[in-house]
């Protein structure tokens, strides 16, 4: 388990060192508020990971795909779904079974079906310094 303060910047150069040091498959999950940086953090491992294209929050879209020499990134973003009953219309065994680094935005909302190996992050606001963020992770 690990704990961190960060800054914007900071948040992101950690999320690229990490990133960079992903080695696929690897399910990584990522929890917090509204605005709390968890597509910053995706965004950053993606770099990382050696992905050149802008990495989008997949909001509407759900699920964003990239390739990077290393390998493909899945990003998902469960905000939008109602249960896990809806992980199918994803294709979330497929995605899980591929052999990819896959970040998962919400990942409260795939229930029992979201798999206990994992490394989890967790982002907070510090309401005294908004500026930074608490970043929180287990393995």
């Amino acid at each position: 388990m690990g704990s961190a303060e960060l800054t914007r910047e900071a948040l992101t150069a950690w999320g690229r060192v990490f990133g960079a040091s992903l080695e696929a498959p690897r399910l990584i999950t990522l929890e917090g508020d509204l605005g709390a940086g968890k597509t910053t953090l995706v965004q950053a491992i993606a770099a990382g990971f050696g992905i050149t294209e802008p990495v989008t929050s997949p909001t509407y879209a759900l699920v964003q795909s990239y390739a990077s020499p290393k390998g493909v990134l899945h990003h998902l973003d469960l905000y939008r779904l109602r249960d896990a009953s809806q992980l199918a219309q994803l294709g979330w065994d497929d995605l899980l079974r591929d052999r990819a680094i896959v970040c998962i935005e919400w990942p409260e909302r795939a229930g029992a079906a979201l798999p206990t190996r994992r490394t989890a992050f967790t982002l907070a606001h510090l309401p005294a310094t908004p500026e930074v963020r608490r970043l929180t992770w287990t393995d």
